[in-house]
């Protein structure tokens, strides 16, 4: 998981396919026979490959192996809990989707198929999600007695609204990709069999980034979005002063400045 061309070393688990190519990394759900559905080994193995991302990683997308991203809980092997059990259990899948929410690389999904419930909470955690035209979205935990308990609660109403997630969990809607784009599911979307090929391309650009760019916009941004103007203003001009004197960032400015000039001048 190291070199460019690279696949996961024999210790890696085989529910997750990992691959890496330059600066991307691809992280595939490998369950495909489950429709990628998410058991805690899943959950755990994400966790390992996000702990130890290789210093010359740039960028991680997620995908489903198969026709689906993920049709979420695998209910099959779902235990019972007592209450103390079942906090738990919610929390470990809260620290494994915060690690990628928290990545300090950007994180690219591509959606296809089924994209519902933990699947759906798994795609949430990304920061940026490009779907193809097979994919749906859909909260079924109403219709089966349980609640959201990835972090869904927290990251899908900033998406998409409150009503629009009460809804769903209430009657069981289903969003199309076409529906998914226009009410912010995801960001991006493709013709068919595109989705991969897209996050991949978006991946390789953020990649390319100033880290330090990468890093303002992935953990300030969203903090600053959040808190009131005066305190998200002080944390902007931090965020900017430092990023503006990092020396990644003043050699970009100034091969912009010499291509603007470049083109400006009387030929």
């Amino acid at each position: 998981m190291g070199n460019a061309g690279s696949t996961a070393s024999a210790g890696q688990s085989d529910l997750l396919k990992i691959e890496q190519k330059g600066a991307v990394l691809t992280v595939g759900l490998n369950r495909p026979a489950k429709r990628n559905a998410l058991n805690d080994g899943i959950i755990l193995a994400i966790q390992d490959c996000f702990s130890s991302l290789p210093d010359d990683v740039g960028a991680v997308v997620i995908h489903g192996v198969g026709d689906h991203f993920s049709s979420g809980l695998d209910l099959s092997e779902l235990t019972e809990h007592d209450a103390t059990g079942g906090l738990l259990h919610s929390q470990m899948w809260h620290r494994v989707f915060d690690r990628i929410q928290y990545s300090r690389v950007p994180v690219i999904a591509a959606l296809k198929g089924a994209v519902i419930g933990g699947g759906l909470e798994l795609a949430c955690a990304a920061h940026i999600r490009v779907a193809e035209p097979s994919a749906y979205f859909a909260l079924p935990e109403g219709q089966r007695g349980i609640f959201v308990g990835g972090g869904g609660s927290v990251r899908l109403p900033r998406l998409i609204g409150v009503a629009r997630m009460v809804d769903m969990m209430l009657t069981g809607r289903v969003y199309s990709a076409t529906e998914g784009s226009a009410y912010g599911f995801s960001q991006y979307l493709t013709e068919a069999g595109g989705a991969l090929l897209k996050a991949l391309e978006l991946a390789e650009r953020v990649a390319a980034n100033a880290p330090l760019t990468n890093f303002a916009v992935l953990q300030a941004l969203p903090m600053i979005a959040e808190a009131n103007p005066q305190t998200g203003l002080l944390m902007e001009s931090l965020m900017a002063t430092v990023a503006q004197s990092d020396k990644e960032a003043k050699r970009r400015i100034r091969a912009f400045l010499d291509h603007k000039t470049a083109k400006v001048k009387p030929t």
